[in-house]
């Protein structure tokens, strides 16, 4: 068994030095750090501060506040819930789920009671009532979302703003003059969650780039709303020829709801859709989408807190460029 003796020896340094190294307990230049970890790496050493359960004499959990708030779909907690613990499980870390609604209080509260070595938060508002406590926090944290400032944070999301405008720059290239977004339910807007206000951003500012004439609506994700908000966009907008659907519990009854008004998919209304592939490629016909990569988001940001509890510097925000499949349901206006 690789001791960290051994591993001090590999790298020049005292057994001190490996241990706050690895711990990030105590600060250490970078060419030592590499140097440990490179040792530590070399021989499969294993540091009991990130070894798994009672052979460390405690557990290593990471805990995940993701607050099924109103307007917040399940089953995508649900989808970035299990990239997290998969991850964390490779690294010999347990989540600790946290459902309910944790602001400051909450979150102290949640720390307080738990053997918790670092926090992940999901459903980042734009000026978020959790964030004096992370500045505050004695822990490591990373954030799956972009608020207002991040300074002093560290956040790891898919470039909503960048993801709005590949829409638009899409259904302009194709020649569509007048566009709608159907975005998340409205109080995700009265909250200012981050992602969907980035998003509409990115919407609005390409939209005034290419001089199109757009709506915003904001989407009931119960499906029976499809159809209501189906004839109010093509009543108050008559020349409407393209869609971006950021709501996936609505995005199969809305197309349908459009066909039921005799508009023809792809050859009367364009339809682009936010969503994870696989529900872009189920649907009747396969939807252009932009991914939203739950997967990889949980695996980046649990790895951006590993990194941490190890003293490893990280990058402040970490945005993953949007790439948008054209499928069967866009075409030339």
């Amino acid at each position: 068994m690789v001791k960290i003796t051994d591993v001090a020896r590999r790298a020049g340094v005292s057994p001190s030095t490996v241990s706050y190294a690895l711990s990030g307990k105590r600060p250490i230049s970078d060419e030592t750090r590499r140097r440990v970890e490179a040792a530590a790496r070399d021989l499969g050493y294993r540091p009991r501060s990130v070894a798994h359960g009672p052979a460390c004499g405690k557990p290593n959990v990471l805990a995940l506040a993701a607050p099924l708030r109103p307007g917040v779909h399940a089953p995508v907690v649900m989808r970035l819930a299990v990239s997290v613990v998969t991850t964390a499980r490779a690294h010999a870390h347990d989540v600790l789920l946290l459902t309910q609604e944790e602001a400051e209080e909450g979150l102290s509260r949640a720390l307080g009671t738990a053997s918790v070595d670092g926090l992940l938060l999901t459903d980042v508002e734009l000026h978020d009532p959790r964030l004096p406590r992370l500045h505050a926090l004695d822990r490591p944290s990373v954030l799956i979302g972009l608020p207002a400032n991040p300074r002093g944070l560290t956040c790891v999301d898919l470039d909503f703003q960048a993801a709005g405008e590949a829409c638009v720059n899409h259904l302009a290239e194709l020649g569509h003059r007048t566009v709608a977004l159907v975005g998340s339910p409205p109080e995700v807007y009265l909250r200012e969650t981050a992602y969907a206000h980035h998003l509409m951003r990115g919407f609005t500012t390409a939209a005034g780039r290419h001089r199109l004439t757009t709506s915003v609506q904001p989407g009931d994700p119960d499906p029976t709303a499809a159809p209501r908000l189906a004839e109010r966009l093509v009543r108050e907008h008559p020349a409407l020829s393209a869609v971006v659907i950021h709501n996936e519990p609505l995005l199969e009854p809305l197309i349908q709801a459009f066909r039921r008004l005799d508009l023809r998919i792809p050859d009367d209304l364009s339809v682009i859709a936010l969503c994870p592939d696989d529900l872009a490629t189920t649907a009747r016909a396969p939807v252009t989408s932009v991914t939203l990569p739950f997967a990889e988001l949980g695996t980046r940001a649990v790895e951006l807190l590993i990194r941490k509890l190890r003293g490893t510097p990280v990058p402040q925000t970490t945005l993953l460029p949007p790439r948008l499949t054209e499928r069967a349901t866009t075409r030339q206006a």
